[in-house]
């Protein structure tokens, strides 16, 4: 199973996963799990379910909290048993697995409110198994049977929302209606007339209540019309409150305030959709990027300005200094310096000739080239980054899952203490009918935790948005938050602390002709995708050496590699695989001590029986390794480097960049192992490596970090972090804006939560109007939000 899968959290929304072809026996079930939320549950259910004979294989999707498990049991019964001994509410999902997931772009979607309306509306209705919100992009993603969209369609339009099915692979967010202001200038001129009327007659007079219906209709029809969608479908929501408070202070004679709370209300909710396009157009703003247009060569040898999205794969484009560069491609002829700000956040623009990698959105400077294209525009690292991202939108972060299941008992239950103030007082101690009732109606007001909800969405898009802008992509709002929580940070070395090209710095033979052996090893390191088998090749290409053929190639992970010439096999590694080959002399273990301990690498070509040759390479170690590893230790990070080379070298390493703890000699095993051993004991741990080689380590950490992930796909696909340039200076960045997140996600939650409790008790000290309960509540709400957007100016 990939890292995507085995984490969960923050990948991209999928469909139902899909009926394999089982073998003999095999069947696929499918659950869904609503209390399956984060990789704890996952873990969990994981090590229940894997100890059951005849389970196949589990696959898990946390976005939408379903499990797939593949199986040769008998029927289903022991999965469901063991399931519910761990604590899990799963339902068998009767979906068939030709079930599909569709994007709906809803553009009157702007708020939790819509959100739980559709949420009462669709939630068990035949043939709909998921729902998955994005309130920022305004987009609902489904999991049905095919055959129940057009109900599903009906049913949204039944509720005054109309959805339009989203096509493409990168869509820009759904456009909201253009605002009408004249309605909300009539509704507000008329509201103020109701106030200075009433107040120039010292009471009611029939003009009020003129103004204020004018206020009421021009501004709060559309109130009115969601409120009573709302009421017919059982769902107290804001527009429901609203619709039934103004009614109240109608019907107990207060004109002018029931226009002034109606006027209010319509207006903050403008003004807060307005804010939310804020951070919508952070999004935005990554698609507008890359151009949509590109100049490419004809077959006879023009040029032609074509659609970015049409052309082909090795098509060749040319691009003009000061041109954005619109798709992924390879340098063929010219060279330039590129701005790759955009997609890296490298501060300085890169040199850039023959051979190099340009990627759709950075801006070419200086020069002019030509560049074979070598992904299409719906596949392109930009793409995949707006993918990343909002994808990332959909996973619920803590806080806010926290914030979801409280405003579902919040509003409920004030409802349910306005109506006990309503009637209570009057009927019980004989108190006035109309005050009890006027503070009834004000709770009301106070009842919808609008502000709470948007504040975490708002907050953690906005935070990822930051981010991407910096060349970090973060694959959810669990990690976002979850970083502030960072104490160990193990790291790779090759790659990662240092530059990744060593180079062959000593060359020593030990039996048999100089030649000869400097061949055998050529033949074997050009087979090698390892930097310190290339640096060997290098070496001897630079001495015009022709490599030596090699059969029966194989790769010896975390030691070497070996291969057959002329018949003889021979192995080319490290310290490590010479002592197990047994092949390690006293006066050879003193001369590679000494070449370790300067911190070179040494790696041997050897026989079975004997060592012929040996070879010093080393790796030149980043500056902003230093800066970043000094960063980590000002914000309290432990530092841990884990490699493959000796320990010597480790260590050496380690102390010219201020590393805490070095450990060598770790093979994929060790780094795991060594990740398994700090979980639990040490805070949140993290690893950084390329995503690759370092896969189960990364899996395995609470956070993994990606190196260079720019161009690489299982990069983008498979890290919870990705750095898109090797600079380990945005891992410090990264602690820095989830430290800030995490606090604005506080200061919101406090806000909210505090105005409300501040309304709720000078409600029943006979201090709080309806109009200064709807400008506070909603007052609260812009406030959360502008407050969650500052993360875009960090």
């Amino acid at each position: 199973m990939s890292e995507c899968a085995s984490k969960g959290c923050g990948c991209p929304i999928n469909s139902l996963p899909p009926a394999k072809p089982a073998g003999t026996g095999q069947n696929l079930v499918v659950y869904k799990i609503q209390n399956m939320d984060c990789p704890t549950e996952e873990v969990l259910i994981r090590d229940k379910l894997e100890r059951l004979p005849g389970v196949a294989d589990l696959e898990f999707n946390l976005v939408q909290r379903t499990l797939a498990v593949t199986h040769q049991l008998p029927s289903s019964e022991p999965l469901e048993a063991a399931l519910a001994a761990i604590g899990m509410q799963a339902v068998r999902d009767t979906l068939s697995p030709a079930g599909q997931t569709t994007v709906l772009a809803i553009a009157k979607m702007d708020c939790p409110t819509e959100e739980g309306l559709i949420l009462g509306r669709l939630t068990g209705m035949p043939g709909v198994a998921g729902l998955d919100f994005n309130l920022v992009q305004r987009t609902l993603t489904l999991q049905h049977a095919p055959e129940a969209l057009p109900s599903i369609l009906a049913a949204l339009k039944s509720l005054g929302l109309e959805a339009q099915v989203q096509g493409g692979d990168v869509s820009a967010p759904a456009e909201p209606a253009k605002t009408n202001w004249w309605p909300m200038i009539l509704s507000g001129v008329s509201a103020t007339a109701a106030e200075v009327v009433y107040w120039w007659n010292g009471g009611f007079h029939w003009t009020v209540a003129a103004l204020a219906l004018l206020a009421i209709f021009s501004g709060g029809l559309p109130t009115y019309k969601k409120g009573f969608i709302a009421l017919r479908n059982r769902n107290l929501n804001m527009n429901a409150l609203m619709s039934i408070a103004v009614t109240g202070a109608m019907l107990i004679g207060q004109w002018p305030e029931a226009a002034m709370v109606m006027f209010l209300f319509a207006l903050a909710e403008i003004i807060e959709a307005k804010s939310l396009d804020r951070a919508r157009n952070a999004i935005r703003g990554l698609m507008d990027l890359a151009p949509e247009t590109a100049t490419v060569r004809q077959p006879d040898g023009s040029w032609l300005d074509v659609p970015a999205k049409s052309v082909a794969l090795d098509a060749v484009v040319r691009v003009k200094p000061g041109e954005r560069i619109a798709l992924d491609g390879e340098i063929v002829s010219g060279s330039s310096t590129v701005n790759q700000a955009p997609i890296t956040g490298e501060s300085l623009p890169v040199e850039k000739a023959e051979s190099d990698p340009v990627f759709a959105g950075t801006i070419n400077e200086s020069g002019s080239f030509e560049y074979r294209v070598t992904a299409l525009a719906a596949n392109t690292t930009l793409a995949r980054i707006i993918h990343a991202v909002e994808a990332a939108q959909g996973s619920r972060a803590p806080t806010q899952r926290f914030v979801d299941q409280f405003a579902r008992v919040y509003t409920p239950a004030v409802f349910a203490v306005a109506l006990a103030v309503a009637v209570i007082p009057p009927l019980a101690f004989g108190a006035v009918w109309m005050d009890w009732i006027y503070k009834a109606l004000v709770l009301l007001v106070v009842a919808c935790p609008c502000a709470l909800v948007i504040s975490t969405p708002v907050t953690i898009v906005s935070g990822l948005a930051a981010a991407a802008r910096k060349g970090i992509l973060i694959k959810g709002g669990v990690y976002l938050e979850g970083g502030r929580k960072l104490a160990v940070l193990a790291l790779d070395k090759t790659g990662t602390i240092t530059h990744g090209k060593p180079e062959q710095t000593e060359f020593a033979v030990l039996v048999g002709d100089e030649h000869r052996v400097r061949r055998l090893a050529a033949g074997l390191a050009t087979r090698s995708d390892h930097p310190v088998s290339q640096a060997i090749a290098r070496a001897a290409q630079a001495a015009d050496l022709v490599p030596a053929d090699v059969a029966d190639f194989a790769a010896i992970p975390g030691r070497g590699v070996r291969g057959t010439i002329d018949k003889q096999l021979y192995h080319l590694g490290n310290h490590r695989l010479i002592g197990e080959l047994g092949l390690m002399a006293s006066h050879l273990e003193k001369r590679l001590d000494k070449l370790e301990r300067q911190g070179k690498t040494a790696v041997m070509l050897a026989t079975e029986t004997e060592v012929l040759g040996l070879f010093a390479v080393a790796d030149t170690v980043k500056e902003t390794s230093r800066l970043a590893i000094a960063d980590l230790h000002s914000l309290g990070v432990r530092t841990m480097m884990l490699t493959g080379d000796n320990p010597h070298t480790a260590e050496a390493i380690a102390q010219q960049v201020g590393i805490d703890e070095a450990r060598g000699n770790q093979l994929p095993e060790d780094k795991l192992k060594t990740i398994e051993s700090l979980l639990g004991q040490a805070g949140t741990v993290g690893m950084v490596g390329d995503g690759i080689n370092d896969a189960p380590a990364l899996a395995r950490a609470d956070i993994g970090f990606a190196m260079g992930a720019a161009g690489t796909d299982t990069a983008i696909e498979t890290a919870d972090v990705a750095l898109m340039d090797d600079d380990l200076r945005k891992i410090p960045t990264f602690l820095r804006l989830s430290r800030t997140t995490a606090n604005i996600l506080t200061q919101n939650i406090t806000l909210a939560l505090g105005i409300k409790a501040v309304f709720i008790a000078l409600t029943f000290t006979g201090h709080a109007t309806m109009w200064m309960a709807v400008f506070a509540d909603m007052g609260a709400s812009l406030l959360v939000v502008f407050n969650g957007l500052r993360l875009l100016r960090k």
